[in-house]
């Protein structure tokens, strides 16, 4: 039986939480993780017709981009909106997840979807993510090596790339002499005690420094381990980063009129379209996308050297003043239709990884613009 915590896995593996940005909640808002997960839709968003949908389909487990419970709420009493919504999914069984700014940044994500629907290739993100990591080095008593470097892999040590449980090790003699207040768990007090012991040596994300640290002090045998820790820099080629946005290039140059056309015939429709700005005879080459909102990055693109920039809900002044300098011209799509293609992507790698579940997308469009309008001649 596949359970809700099985699929759980599979995203946050796609998706590691530790990519959200720092405002955001992502992960399981209501259910059990032990409860079973053999029936698995995926949407945008969590309004009261994509619960009802996934009621009616008999789902499990459903699994949105935009998380429910964002902003603070002090009631989800079933007479409001968002609790009636959690009433619906927890009175029928179905656990609700979000994978959210970090499926975003994650690659494959949500603007590698988007990239590739546009016609681009996506290299390096236009906020990357770079974490170094941590080179450790702790000395064990021989006999006590296997406990501690067991313990320090479940914690998350020792991953390179595809490669787990990385270690190397060399043998030396340690000494020590425990002062009169000392608990040593070799050796006695005031005394100086000889051992031999291995040095391993392990690399482990940054951000577990913590963790591997909690870990270490509680599988070493000494009271007083002897370790160092030191962190180094990023290696990870930009190209390869995480990170929010995309940036690539078209396979050929092409009119920006053209490519802003080829941008609409790619994206789910909606009612109000994409719409532009910018000499619609310009040759564009070089595209950035960010999905969902994308004005808070507006900066960083004219810094970028990039043609055009693909993103959603851009305002009127922030528009306007990006427009009047040297930034590239901009396509403005509904949000909705720049981040719904993430649904096929998530639900395609849920199927591959969890093969006796039943996975699929609520073809249900959450756009909440609905009614679109041109004067009549």
């Amino acid at each position: 039986m596949t359970t809700v915590a099985d699929a759980i896995a599979v995203l946050d593996r796609a998706y590691p939480p530790h990519l959200a940005e720092s405002w955001d909640k992502v992960g399981l808002i209501c259910g059990d993780p032990a409860d079973p997960a053999d029936t698995i839709l995926l949407a945008l968003d969590c309004t009261q017709e994509v619960a009802d949908a996934a009621v009616a389909a008999g789902a499990d487990m459903l699994v949105v981009h935009h998380p429910l419970l964002l902003r603070g709420v002090t009631s989800v009493a079933a007479n409001t909106p968002k609790g009636k919504i959690i009433h619906t999914l927890i009175r029928n069984g179905v656990a609700l997840f979000a994978a959210h700014t970090n499926a975003d940044s994650a690659r494959p994500g949500v603007n590698d979807q988007l990239a590739y629907l546009v016609g681009v290739t996506p290299g390096r993100p236009i906020k990357p993510i770079r974490r170094g990591l941590d080179k450790w080095g702790v000395q064990v008593p021989v006999d006590q090596a296997p406990a501690l470097k067991s313990a320090l892999f479940a914690a998350g040590a020792g991953n390179i790339g595809e490669y787990s449980e990385c270690a190397f090790a060399w043998e030396g003699a340690g000494q020590f002499r425990p002062s009169t207040s000392a608990q040593p768990a070799i050796g006695n007090r005031n005394e100086l005690t000889k051992v031999t012991e291995l040095r391993i040596e392990f690399v482990a994300p940054s951000r577990l420094r913590e963790t591997i640290m909690g870990a270490l002090r509680t599988a070493h045998p000494y009271e007083e381990p002897a370790f160092d820790v030191v962190a180094t820099e990023p290696t990870q080629p930009l190209e390869e980063a995480y990170g929010l946005g995309r940036i690539g290039d078209l396979p050929h140059p092409m009119r920006f009129a053209d490519f802003v056309q080829q941008v609409a015939d790619a994206l789910p429709v909606t009612e109000w379209g994409i719409r532009a700005a910018g000499d619609p005879d310009q040759m564009v080459q070089t595209i950035a996308v960010s999905s969902g909102s994308g004005d808070s990055f507006l900066d960083a693109v004219t810094g970028l050297g990039v043609d055009v920039y693909v993103t959603s809900d851009l305002r009127h002044h922030p528009a306007d003043e990006h427009l009047r300098g040297s930034g590239p011209l901009l396509i403005d799509t509904a949000h909705w239709a720049s981040e719904y293609p993430w649904t096929s992507q998530a639900a395609d790698i849920l199927a591959t990884a969890l093969p006796h579940s039943n996975v699929s997308v609520l073809p249900i469009r959450t756009d909440p613009w609905t009614i679109s309008a041109h004067p009549t001649d």
